[in-house]
């Protein structure tokens, strides 16, 4: 009976998540064919994939509601369609520069989570609907360079949370609403605008598109004075840096309340010339190829100031929204800083090519100093690789609960964990699965990962999360015990179990933990450390997803908190899951018995 209930509610969970993704599919599917998108656009917007969340350009929270699309310069020539109004769980909504016609639709007052609404430079006409009043979370609003009319609605002036306002080069008339004037930051140029005695310079058709911030004359003034001191103490530090760390640029780090410290390099993104990549790595010469995966190779370079760099040349691309596409997937993965990720440097693209470009890993990857050590090269030790095993483990919580949207990795192993110079650990190649994903044609999502590592329901549906993360990073650590790859088929030879979890899993059960772990580390390691490490890793693997923790939690686990309470509590639903799986071989047992006995019956009886 409780077998049955438990299915009846997985059942209804899922058309809950079925229905859920159906309207927000339709409503993104009305969006691309009311824009009027040619064949080669929105190619994965397919009304037969249900899952939205799976398509390019769109993001989605961990409960697959659709909170992000970005559609800039697509070069679209159709008009905006009212059923965007159903995604009222959308906070970005990005269509600056591609050619949209017709009027801004009543129903985006219905978009009441939206914090970002960027319409500017298309082809709108008409007035801004007074129902934009409604977004009582909206804090920048861009129309700039439109062809809307009529008067700016009174329904704004209620927008309290709104911080940018970009009106200008319209066709705007009457007064404005005063209350706009107390927005931190606001155009109205090039509209024929009554903006007052007070404020006739912030309508002044001889500004330009210059963003425009006025403020209280006290603030004015506290402006001024603040400018003047950051701007002597930019002063100084250009000055210092350009004398003791020349071609050095300086990070800001900013503090986040609730999340890690996030660090923001500004101007770290570069767009690097073909050329200057070609040379940089010899012609791409085989003799630099640091490595090769499912996402192409990677070479060694170095660039005309000495810096060393890896390149990843990305092979079976071809987006659809061609270099635009791109550009704005890598603008979304660089924004991504944490001190155990790979940061980006910059990206290069040509008419078929796709780059990347990272700093220089010296001590490779986890994967090479496992399985390739070189005569003379120093084993991973085991307070290393309880290092390597929290870094990842910080930067994947990093990824799933402090970015926004939050990035799934869905290639999650040792040979994509870096080591620096002191040996902590740096995720590479997060985010790449999206960024290969936006050239999609076929209807289902295309299972990207390394056989082994994969959940099992990632290769059964083909639709990743953060707990699929969460089971690759699981074998990873099994990796990181044992030394051993994922899928070993010479295991063969001795046993029936290819794969590593399940060889580890056998182990365990049999309490034969010594000969799990890796015999390169010559008993230096301590046995309750990697205890403990395989029962984390055990929690991570297990066939349901729901039943992972999250990375947060694996964090806390690796830290020594709460591991005790939910291994208690895994092993005593294995013993159940165990016994009644023998109850159910019994009695799949007898009922053979039983059929072969009744067929001899029938054939001893008389005829």
């Amino acid at each position: 009976m409780m077998m049955e209930f438990y299915f009846v509610v997985l059942a209804f969970a899922s058309l809950q998540s079925f229905v859920s993704s159906d309207f927000q599919g339709d409503a993104l599917y009305s969006l691309k064919t009311s824009l009027q998108a040619m064949s080669n656009q929105l190619v994965d917007w397919n009304p037969s994939q249900v899952d939205p969340c799976t398509w390019s350009n769109v993001f989605c929270d961990h409960n697959k509601n659709v909170v992000s699309v970005t559609l800039s310069s697509m070069n679209f020539s159709g008009t905006l369609s009212p059923k965007v109004g159903f995604l009222k769980t959308l906070f970005t909504l990005t269509l600056r520069g591609s050619g949209i016609t017709g009027m801004i639709p009543e129903e985006f007052g219905n978009l009441t989570g939206l914090t970002n609404l960027d319409l500017e430079n298309n082809h709108l006409t008409g007035e801004i609907p007074a129902s934009l009043g409604n977004l009582k979370k909206l804090q920048f609003l861009s129309l700039s360079q439109n062809n809307l009319s009529g008067r700016i609605p009174d329904s704004l002036s209620a927008l309290t949370n709104l911080i940018n306002l970009q009106l200008s080069s319209n066709n705007f008339g009457g007064q404005i609403p005063q209350s706009l004037f107390e927005i931190s930051e606001y155009n109205f140029t090039g509209n024929n605008l009554d903006c007052g005695v007070n404020f006739s310079h912030a309508c002044a058709s001889n500004s330009g598109n210059s963003s425009s911030s006025h403020k209280p004359k006290v603030g004015i003034i506290v402006g001024v004075v603040g400018g003047l001191i950051v701007l002597i103490l930019c002063s100084m530090l250009v000055f210092l840096y350009k004398g003791r760390h020349k071609g050095y640029r300086p990070e800001v780090f900013v503090d986040v309340a609730g999340e890690v410290d996030r660090r923001i390099a500004f101007g770290q993104l570069k767009r690097f010339a073909w050329r200057e990549l070609q040379i940089a790595t010899d012609s791409f010469n085989e003799r630099s190829v640091l490595g090769q995966g499912g996402f192409g190779k990677v070479y060694k370079g170095v660039l005309a100031d000495g810096t060393k760099i890896a390149v990843k040349r990305l092979t079976d691309f071809e987006s659809p929204g061609g270099d635009a596409a791109f550009q704005r997937e890598v603008e979304m993965i660089s924004v991504a800083v944490h001190k155990n990720l790979l940061r980006l440097i910059g990206f290069c693209t040509t008419p078929t090519e796709r780059l990347l470009v990272y700093p220089f890993m010296q001590n490779l990857s986890v994967a090479s100093r496992l399985r390739e050590i070189k005569p003379g090269e120093p084993v991973l030790g085991w307070p290393t690789r309880k290092k390597v095993a929290l870094g990842a483990a910080r930067g994947l919580e990093y990824l799933h609960e402090h970015c926004n949207p939050k990035i799934i990795h869905r290639d999650v192993k040792a040979a994509n964990v870096l080591l620096d110079e002191d040996f902590e650990a740096v995720v590479g190649d997060f985010g790449l699965a999206k960024l290969v994903d936006v050239r999609k044609t076929s209807v289902t999502t295309q299972v990207r990962g390394t056989m082994g590592h994969i959940a099992p329901e990632y290769l059964s549906t083909g639709k990743s999360s953060e707990k699929t993360d969460v089971f690759g990073y699981g074998i990873m650590l099994l990796e990181l015990v044992t030394g051993q790859r994922a899928i070993d088929f010479s295991r063969l030879e001795e046993e029936d179990d290819v794969l590593l979890l399940d060889h580890v899993k056998k182990l365990e059960r049999e309490k034969k933990l010594n000969a799990i772990v890796d015999r390169n580390l010559n008993e230096n390691y301590n046995m309750q450390e990697v205890e403990m490490m395989i029962q984390v890793a055990l929690l991570c693997t297990q066939q349901s997803p729901e039943e992972r923790p999250a990375m947060s939690e694996v964090v806390r686990m690796l830290e020594g908190e709460g591991l005790a309470e939910r291994w208690e509590e895994w092993q005593n639903l294995e013993v159940t899951r165990r016994q009644e799986y023998e109850r159910l071989q019994r009695r799949f047992d007898w009922g053979e018995d039983s059929m072969y006995n009744q067929d001899a019956i029938e054939l001893s009886s008389g005829r």
